[in-house]
């Protein structure tokens, strides 16, 4: 099939990508010419394992090409929306200027029997409103929702070989052409077995913000016991264990740290609570608030051990920061906790010097005033204290002995609970988790 894909951004660039190594003919859509030239290039403008080797691979055959001309998606019978909804400024809701303008262009290059499909992540009731807009000019045009569940450093496999494929249709239909339409763009990994679930358009989009407000409140729940077991003398990781047996609950996400980033989660729920107003039922999502105030709240607990490894107080204190990005294989620092630690402690007086493997540039841009350091042996060099905030392999394979030959100090502050205490300790180090004893 041919398709296009609007928006190639993190999500799109993987989509048109992903779409070309399953046979479709694919034209990925942008209007950011540096991003196009980049993508043509083979050489995504962000780190994800495996999209550039992927790049190269399909361009080579010939099924994908990218380009900033609308004109391009003429000929195409399905079109992907894949752009971005950032929060808007000074808000919590969604910022959909992108995802109607991509709408509003694609409209005059549309045949008859055409598929347009969102997977941008939206307020519920977005759909609908745009397919009303679209069926306003083109009326044989169909509209479709279809969610997208990529991890970030996991998003070439987690589009090949999804878990799950959610399609919302209006009205909810199994035997709508354009879930027919749909099934063939998707043919491979349906006949490996995903499973796949035709809701009506609410429910599709409901999908996504509903999965990442349960992540996030797993994720902020473990850390409110990590807060009641630093109080208690106890260990969140083993009562994490004892909890995660329980096949109700699960081990998956209860993993206690400097808490969640990046550029889904936070805003994700933000838009959700913002969106909950708006219907009236705002009530329902008020348990939301709490789970991101005991997120943002983890960053201000890690300032304050820190503050206690090194003795009472920051100023002049020589603090290396391992990680920049908000999680490993990974370079997107937008809402970092380990970033926006980094900059806590620089404004309390330490000297902050920042590495991680593939963030730095970013990092850079985002907060310019730190100071950055490629080499991790040399970042740990004359360091009065380490602070270990991106869980990197490389920082789980740091020996401690090895280590203790370039700092000042040996203190650590684990703030994702990844290393062995006791081989720290035993090695002299003063090593503080969070929520551990």
């Amino acid at each position: 099939m041919r398709i296009t894909v609007i928006g190639c951004g993190y999500l799109g660039a993987v989509h048109a990508a992903c779409m070309a190594k399953l046979g479709h003919e694919v034209v990925g859509i942008d209007v950011d010419e540096r991003k196009v030239s980049a993508l043509s290039a083979a050489s995504a403008p962000f780190f994800e394992p495996g999209l550039d080797a992927l790049l190269k691979e399909v361009q080579e055959t010939g099924r994908l090409s990218f380009s900033t001309d609308m004109a391009s998606a003429k000929g195409s019978s399905v079109h992907f929306i894949c752009v971005g909804t950032p929060q808007k400024k000074g808000e919590n809701g969604a910022d959909l200027t992108y995802v109607d303008a991509a709408t509003r262009d694609l409209l005059p290059y549309l045949s008859p029997g055409d598929l347009i499909v969102g997977k941008s992540t939206v307020p519920v009731g977005t759909a609908a409103r745009l397919a009303g807009i679209i069926e306003q000019t083109q009326p044989a045009v169909h509209t479709m929702w279809n969610p997208e569940f990529l991890r970030e450093g996991h998003a070439v496999s987690d589009t090949l070989h999804p878990d799950r494929l959610v399609y919302g249709i209006a009205g909810g239909s199994e035997e709508h052409i354009a879930v027919q339409v749909l099934d063939r763009v998707y043919a491979t990994p349906l006949e490996t077995g995903t499973p796949r679930l035709v809701t009506d358009l609410p429910t599709a989009e409901l999908v996504k913000t509903a999965a990442n407000s349960f992540l996030a409140t797993k994720i902020s729940f473990i850390n409110a016991m990590a807060e009641l077991c630093d109080a208690a003398g106890a260990d969140v990781t083993m009562l994490a264990d004892a909890i995660g047996l329980d096949d109700r609950i699960g081990r998956k996400f209860l993993n206690a740290g400097i808490g969640f980033g990046g550029g889904c989660l936070p805003k994700d729920i933000r838009a959700f609570m913002a969106r909950a107003g708006e219907l009236g039922a705002d009530q329902a999502l008020t348990f939301l608030r709490e789970v991101d105030a005991i997120n943002m709240r983890r960053r201000t607990r890690v300032v304050e051990l820190a503050r206690e490894l090194c003795g009472g107080s920051l100023l002049g204190q020589r603090i290396t920061v391992l990680g920049a990005a908000f999680k490993p294989e990974s370079d997107d620092v937008r809402d970092s906790p380990a970033l926006s630690i980094a900059a806590q402690l620089q404004l309390q007086g330490a000297v902050v010097t920042v590495t991680d493997p593939k963030a730095l540039h970013n990092a850079a841009r985002r907060f310019p005033e730190l100071h950055y350091e490629e080499s991790t042996e040399v970042a740990l060099q004359r360091a009065d204290a380490l602070l270990l905030l991106t869980e990197w392999q490389e920082y789980r394979d740091l020996d401690p002995y090895e280590a203790s030959a370039f700092v000042s100090s040996s203190k650590i502050l684990d703030g994702r609970n990844i290393l062995d205490a006791s081989k720290w300790r035993a090695a002299g180090w003063t090593y503080r988790g969070l929520g551990r004893p």
